[in-house]
């Protein structure tokens, strides 16, 4: 699949739960659908909204089959392949390709403690691992190390990477690696995963975007994406705008950890619009309600996507 193919809209796909904790897959099923039908560009399942870090090896390796059977081949699927070390990574990778998914997201080991040359051979080593395109996975709040764009650019021109998801908040950083991937002759495809700043992420030459708030407006940021790519930017703005206030729903359970009131918002949303049966969030982390639930709701309710 060419470098190209990544572009657009790719919504990191929430992972439904039973009540019991269990992959409630028709809720996914449902979910996928909703996100391909808005008009999205790809899928990234199994990443941090995807709340990876919880879920067995069984669990995400349902999760994969379930999105890559309800995309249907409409949209590219791509992996997160998150894991402690290396080999565990590329096995993991390995079991997303033997899944369906179309490409594999890679960060740094998690629990190891490698410098960059080692992190260097450890992206090696897992593109070498499968026959799909590798995406370097740049999270530092979760790895605690941030990829450096000449590393990311060189791996880019000698084929082994595809792209970056850039999840560091860094955007001082990011287009600074926007112009090195340029002057390089672009050989990554470049997503920001900054949901409140994409219209001036795409302004400055991103390829897309990975938004977690896009589980609960996909068409949003379809809208954006449009207006931007027609030079709209006075519209594209005032998109950006709707969804930024849509983004306060983050910020609605102060004191919870960042797992609970960012994946936990989106779920309460998500569920809210009928787009998946629970909100359970995978132990222990427990899902938002209550007052906090309502305020979301009134949140959603207020940016259009709730009647009454």
């Amino acid at each position: 699949m060419a470098t190209s193919t990544f572009r657009g809209i790719v919504p990191p796909v929430l992972t439904p739960l039973t009540p019991e904790g269990e992959i409630d897959t028709a809720s996914l099923e449902r979910l996928v659908r909703h996100l391909v039908d808005a008009g999205v560009h790809g899928l990234f399942v199994l990443g941090s909204t995807g709340e990876v870090a919880y879920l067995t090896d069984v669990q995400r390796d349902l999760v994969a089959r379930t999105a890559v059977r309800a995309a249907d081949g409409r949209v590219p699927v791509i992996g997160g392949a998150i894991d402690l070390t290396t080999a565990r990574v590329a096995d993991r990778a390995r079991a997303l390709v033997d899944a369906g998914a179309d490409a594999v997201a890679v960060t740094a080991p998690v629990y190891a403690i490698n410098d960059m040359a080692e992190i260097e051979r450890h992206l090696r080593a897992v593109a070498a691992a499968v026959e799909v395109p590798v995406l370097a996975y740049d999270i530092p709040v979760r790895v605690h190390r941030k990829l450096p764009a000449d590393l990311l650019v060189r791996l880019g021109g000698e084929g082994v990477l595809a792209g970056v998801k850039d999840s560091s908040g860094d955007d001082v950083a990011f287009r600074r690696l926007v112009a090195a991937n340029a002057a390089a002759g672009s050989p990554l495809a470049l997503f920001t995963g900054h949901e409140a700043v994409v219209d001036g992420m795409l302004l400055l030459g991103a390829d897309g975007v990975v938004p977690g708030l896009a589980n609960v407006d996909a068409a949003g940021y379809v809208r954006l994406w449009d207006l931007a790519q027609a030079g709209k930017w006075d519209d594209a703005r005032a998109e950006q705008d709707r969804l930024a206030a849509l983004f306060e729903i983050v910020f609605q359970a102060q004191g919870r950890s960042g797992d609970a009131a960012g994946v936990g918002s989106f779920k309460v949303s998500a569920h809210r619009q009928g787009l998946i049966d629970s909100t359970t969030m995978a132990f222990p982390v427990e899902a938002l309600d209550g007052e906090t639930a309502d305020r979301i709701a009134e949140i959603t309710r207020a940016a259009g996507l709730l009647d009454g």
